[in-house]
């Protein structure tokens, strides 16, 4: 029998999840009586409506949560530092009815995060300076009056309940302040939400880790930063939560790695390496310059991905739990306005980003001091060479500066100069003179892997941290295609405008030097016999989407991308023409909990300061 679409049936596929951003294990249980009536086979996404604040460029719309009860959607904008209330019994009109504010909480903090369960709101209050401790606080849903508010660890950057809807953990990222001068240790915070009058809180730190430090290097795990203890330099970033509520993974973005937390205890039981991926490798090709002029995805032998992921979420497939997760990328970058900084203080800051070509220029670090040669590695060194055995291709020979530097191949891109080069057994760098041969009087690093930002995928790792399935170059390779559309009608063609800012008018390979479209939000959702990942493209925007049912062999069943206008290049122009830039946050809204009886997405867009709402057009077979 053909596929056709019934989405106004799909109360009966209703999908038992919390309408919460990439809060844990958002998949449900079939109903078996109605899936034996019908299979899904896939869906489409449609848009269906949006709200705008007016303000572009300003992080007005970023995390979002929805109350099936009150039909109210919860947006954090962080332009105001608070929670707008939006009325949702039409999402074709969505309207602003309110505002959730937290100065009671705290003088001038902000709100980081929301989450919604059980009629109550959660949000995550930022404190003034953000290395302060921070709040986790309760609102209800309907009355929108605070409950209670707890002091958690630093920086609160993210909240989900759990799915019995007893606790609320709250991610403590603990960033160093601007100047560098204060590194607050990072956590994360267990809040009993049974008695929502009374909130109490457990905090589960990584001090045991400090002296796990060797180790955890060893591991592949990213401890880095300047000064930093394990417990300062690890920095929580998003949380997903198993279905029986007993277990947790938080992602370690700057680590490259995962938390796993035992909620019971509060205790984080151990913490996962993600590893890096190849970029050497067939199939897992980027296009790695802005500045070419063409679309040029390939193999790059000595360059490898940091994963990175931002948003994480979980489901369970055959009796287990998998992870998902959206493979951002992200940079460490304190003292950045800094001049001193730049001048040589290494107190004053820490920046780890830095093109390839001004690495191994052959003039050396001194021709940018003052600039954007961090402080820390002209400390260490002089200059940089490429290992000629790995990177001959573009170039590199013995005591050759200037290797790979073209923008046509690895010069434009931007990696991370803190790892990649020669260390002892002592993890001190092993020095080189300018013929290119090791020199214990040498000034010159030789490195043998280039670290890139991100991985430009999607990935499924087990509960172990191993993975399971990553997407390859597969997203670039689709936006790069024929078969990939733009725009509410998916009438414009990808690849004219392939890899462009969220924030640009008529743009295109803009950003293939830094992370490609840069995958920062993922939410999962099971519809009936089905399981699907919902990711959204920062950069590049719009919201891909995969059939996850068999956790080793996704299949993408669609891609929606709302920004109408390419050409635009006024911004203010584009603010009320263009649609939906930057994803940031992805709910989903089953079809027994929606105001239509079937099942949406609902999005916080940071550039555009939009929330869209999406229908989920579920494809069915008797």
């Amino acid at each position: 029998m053909p596929k056709t679409s019934h989405p106004f049936q799909l109360s009966l596929l209703a999908l038992a999840v919390s309408a919460v951003l990439v809060s844990g294990c958002n998949s449900s249980d079939n109903d078996d009586d109605l899936a034996t009536e019908a299979q899904v086979t896939g869906l489409t996404l449609e848009f269906a409506g949006r709200y705008s604040t007016g303000q572009f460029d300003e992080s007005a719309a970023e995390i979002t949560a929805f109350d099936p009860a009150s039909r109210r959607a919860f947006v954090v904008n962080a332009l105001s530092g608070a929670v707008d209330v939006l009325d949702m019994s039409d999402p074709v009109n969505p309207a602003k009815i309110d505002t959730l504010t937290v100065a009671d909480i705290a003088a001038d903090a902000v709100v980081n995060s929301v989450a919604v369960a059980n009629g109550l709101v959660a949000v995550a209050v930022e404190s003034n300076p953000k290395t302060d401790p921070g709040y986790v606080a309760v609102f209800g849903a309907a009355d929108l009056q605070l409950r209670d508010s707890i002091q958690v660890g630093a920086q609160p950057d993210m909240v989900t309940f759990t799915p019995d809807g007893q606790y609320v953990l709250a991610a403590n990222e603990g960033e160093p302040s601007d100047d560098y001068q204060v590194d607050p240790e990072g956590s994360i915070s267990v809040v009993d939400v049974s008695n929502p009058a009374s909130l109490t809180v457990r905090i589960a730190d990584f001090l045991a880790f400090n002296s796990q430090e060797s180790d955890l290097k060893a591991s592949g795990v990213r401890i880095y930063g300047p000064g930093a203890t394990v417990a300062q330099d690890l920095e929580p970033e998003y949380i997903t939560v198993s279905a029986d509520s007993r277990a947790a993974w938080v992602s370690l973005q700057e680590n490259n790695a995962l938390a796993k937390l035992d909620i019971d205890t509060a205790t984080v039981t151990g913490i996962l390496p993600l590893g890096f991926k190849d970029y050497g490798v067939e199939g897992q090709g980027i296009d790695a310059s802005d500045d070419d002029g063409v679309i040029n995805i390939q193999r790059w032998p000595g360059v490898v991905g940091i994963y990175h992921p931002d948003a994480i979420d979980s489901y369970q497939a055959n009796g287990e739990t998998f992870i998902v997760t959206a493979n951002e990328g992200d940079a460490r970058a304190w003292g950045e306005d800094d001049a001193d900084y730049w001048n040589g203080d290494s107190s004053r800051g820490f920046v780890e980003e830095l093109r390839v070509k001004h690495l191994v220029h052959p003039d050396g670090f001194a021709r940018r001091i003052g600039d954007d040669m961090p402080s820390q590695l002209t400390a260490l060194a002089e200059g940089a060479l490429l290992n000629p055995s790995v990177f001959d291709y573009c170039g590199a020979t013995a005591g050759a500066a200037n290797a790979c530097r073209d923008d046509d191949q690895l010069g434009r891109l931007n990696i991370s100069w803190v790892q990649g080069y020669r260390v002892d057994e002592n993890g001190a760098p092993v020095m080189f003179n300018a013929s290119g041969a090791e020199d214990p009087d040498g000034t010159l690093l030789m490195y043998d892997q280039l670290y890139s930002y991100g991985t430009r995928s999607l990935a499924i790792w087990n509960e172990d941290g191993e993975l399971v399935w990553d997407s390859g170059d597969a997203i670039e390779q689709f936006l790069a295609s024929e078969d990939c559309r733009l725009g509410t009608a998916r009438s414009i063609p990808c690849s004219d405008h392939f890899n462009s800012a969220h924030d640009e008018g008529m743009a295109f390979d803009s950003r293939s030097d830094a992370k490609g479209p840069e995958p920062e939000a993922v939410t999962v959702a099971t519809f009936g016999n089905k399981t699907f990942a919902f990711l959204g493209l920062e950069r590049m925007g719009g919201i891909l989407v995969y059939d996850v049912t068999d956790p080793a062999s996704p299949v993408q069943v669609d891609y929606l991308n709302t920004r109408d206008d390419w050409t635009t290049v006024d911004t203010a122009s584009v603010l009320e023409t263009a649609g939906d830039l930057g994803v940031e946050s992805i709910t989903v809204v089953a079809a027994d909990d929606s105001p239509t009886g079937e099942p949406l997405l609902i999005t916080g867009n940071e550039v555009s300061g939009t929330t869209a709402i999406y229908r989920v057009k579920l494809e069915l077979t008797d």
